[in-house]
């Protein structure tokens, strides 16, 4: 993955409207780890392979940045994002890692589903 480019990153976002596409949208803060920390508050959210068709992907420039997708009825959003990659299947894949390195949030976008 590579460090979020505003302007290449909008280039791809761009290219995906205004189809159908599949989305993939994750958040946590360290729910994977949660049972090292007793105590520990685990929260998160989790959708895959929600079919939608956005008219506008927004990619704000403050870093880290946020990724919205406008849809006829609202927005899909995920804030924190810091990297992202075009996968060899086309798939645009975005995340924001924590300052060690550790995911906290996925945006992932393709024409195709997402592997079950």
């Amino acid at each position: 993955m590579q460090i979020v480019q505003v302007y290449q990153l909008q280039q791809e976002l761009n290219k995906l409207a205004n189809r159908p596409v599949y989305i993939h949208l994750e958040t946590t803060n360290g729910a994977y780890a949660a049972h090292f920390q007793e105590g520990f508050f685990n929260s998160g959210a989790f959708i895959r392979n929600v079919q939608l068709n956005y008219s506008l992907g927004k990619v704000t420039p403050d870093y880290p940045h946020r990724v919205g997708l406008k849809l006829e009825g609202g927005w899909v959003y995920a804030q924190g994002i810091t990297h992202y990659i075009v996968d060899e299947e086309n798939r645009l894949l975005m995340a924001g890692l924590d300052g060690e390195g550790k995911l906290a949030v996925s945006l992932q976008i393709s024409e195709t589903p997402f592997a079950k």
